[in-house]
């Protein structure tokens, strides 16, 4: 029987193997879980379609995997466990033959050292120096008629570098843009800037080294600073009214709903309602093109137990009420401290917001959760003694004020747009709903 990696969610495509748990030879019952698969931030268990015995295994762990492809080979049984199998009979041709029909097994990949001075860049000297070509990738290349140097030129988004089909198929549908570029000079270009060779002292101590996640969260943070140019907008909010409702209503809501209140469902609100009056903060960057998104989906950064962000997703913020968004807020809030968050809970995100005054924090810059082209930050909310004007009266105050950054990036979104939203956003949570509950 054939074990095969199942949908994991609407938008996921590929994962990556991290453990297996059953080992060949081993078996299990239904149910059992079988292997760990990573997709994006979310780790997830597959767990056993029957009872049997494992075969073989046709990935490793680190190969990255499409959705339908088969992991491992597996014997059915009647559901009795019967320790380490003898009947695994099938000898290395067979085990070849079976491999052969499995197009997207690592091990199968041909592993090509591409010259710099024969190939061409994506920007100036890009070029893939160690690629790998599964069958499923050679298949197409010949069909296209596609070189090796030329698939050395399409920028790989797969696991280690790994070069996947949607690159290939994006790069066909874009128009094979390098199939005829010209040789690199190996001239340096005096222009070009060169990174310096300082040696630092990185000092001693205890070396723990990044998790998966770790990794991928530092990866995409140096990438969004590389891509957009990041500017930071400041307005400061006052927060009173909204304050003393929610604490008015905060009881009643939850008898009524059954969903706690917090300030997170008010911040999504209030963003959702200002991106209706500044749609084009909704975007991406593609190119030359923006893409003005059509569905406002709210992400908030999230940390989970191990000290990680993750950011889950409330889809159609703006066509909810505020018991909705509370309970898509608290519900993958719950998710995320049991590390339960599944794909589809942080994919479709259009704009984020962290809130850095759980920590504390009076205000951040936070950086562009790619490829959004803007992200709030929200501090903490404080008492301060303010100078209020009441019938051209001055008067100092006890109100409760809030530090709102946003961090844009510049390439679509000038200091107009930034500052008008940011403005919105906090005229919005100035005015406490006209409702209690």
């Amino acid at each position: 029987m054939d074990f095969i990696l199942p949908k994991m969610g609407e938008s996921i495509t590929e994962g990556t193997i991290l453990n297996w748990l059953v080992q060949e030879g081993e078996s299990f019952e239904e149910g059992d879980i079988l292997v760990e698969v990573g997709t994006d931030k979310v780790d997830n268990e597959v767990p056993a379609p029957a009872a049997g015995i494992m075969l073989k295994h046709l990935c490793a762990a680190n190969d990255a995997v499409e959705i339908g492809s088969v992991l491992a080979h597996y014997e059915e049984t009647d559901g009795a466990s019967s320790g380490a199998s003898s009947s695994i009979t099938e000898d290395s041709n067979t085990s070849s033959e079976k491999k052969e029909e499995i197009p997207h097994q690592v091990r199968n990949d041909k592993k090509l050292k591409v010259s710099s001075s024969n190939s061409s860049s994506i920007s100036s000297s890009y070029v893939n120096q160690d690629l790998f070509v599964s069958p499923l990738i050679d298949a197409i290349a010949r069909k296209n008629h596609m070189s090796y140097e030329e698939l050395a030129r399409i920028p790989a988004t797969g696991n280690e570098g790994r070069l996947r089909k949607s690159d290939v198929v994006n790069y066909l549908n874009e128009g094979r843009p390098f199939q005829f570029a010209q040789a690199m000079s190996n001239e340096p270009d005096p222009t070009a800037y060169r990174i310096p060779q300082l040696k630092f002292d990185k000092g001693t101590g205890k070396i723990v080294e990044m998790d998966r996640m770790r990794r991928m969260i530092a990866d995409r943070m140096v990438y969004s600073k590389h891509t957009s140019p990041h500017v930071t907008a400041y307005v400061e909010a006052d927060l009173t009214d909204l304050v003393h409702w929610r604490n008015k209503n905060k009881a009643p809501f939850q008898e009524k709903h059954g969903e706690r209140l917090t300030f997170t469902p008010l911040f999504v609100d209030a963003v959702a309602r200002a991106i209706k009056e500044y749609p084009n903060i909704n975007a991406s960057v593609d190119g030359n093109n923006i893409i003005v998104k059509e569905n406002i989906n709210v992400g908030m950064a999230t940390a989970l137990p191990s000290g990680n962000l993750i950011v889950p997703v409330v889809k159609n913020a703006d066509q909810k009420s505020l018991p909705e968004i509370a309970a898509d807020v608290n519900r993958m809030a719950h998710l995320a401290r049991e590390n339960k968050l599944g794909g589809d809970d942080i994919k479709g995100g259009t704009f984020t917001i962290s809130n850095v005054g759980t920590f504390g924090s009076l205000m951040g810059t936070p950086i562009i959760n790619q490829p959004e082209v803007a992200i709030l930050a929200t501090g903490i909310i404080k008492k301060r003694a303010e100078v209020m004007t009441r019938d051209g009266v001055d008067a100092i105050e006890i109100r409760s004020m809030i530090m709102l950054s946003l961090s844009f990036d510049h390439r679509v979104v000038d200091g107009f747009l930034g500052g008008s939203f940011l403005r919105q956003v906090a005229d919005n949570l100035e005015v406490a709903p006209d409702k209690d509950f």
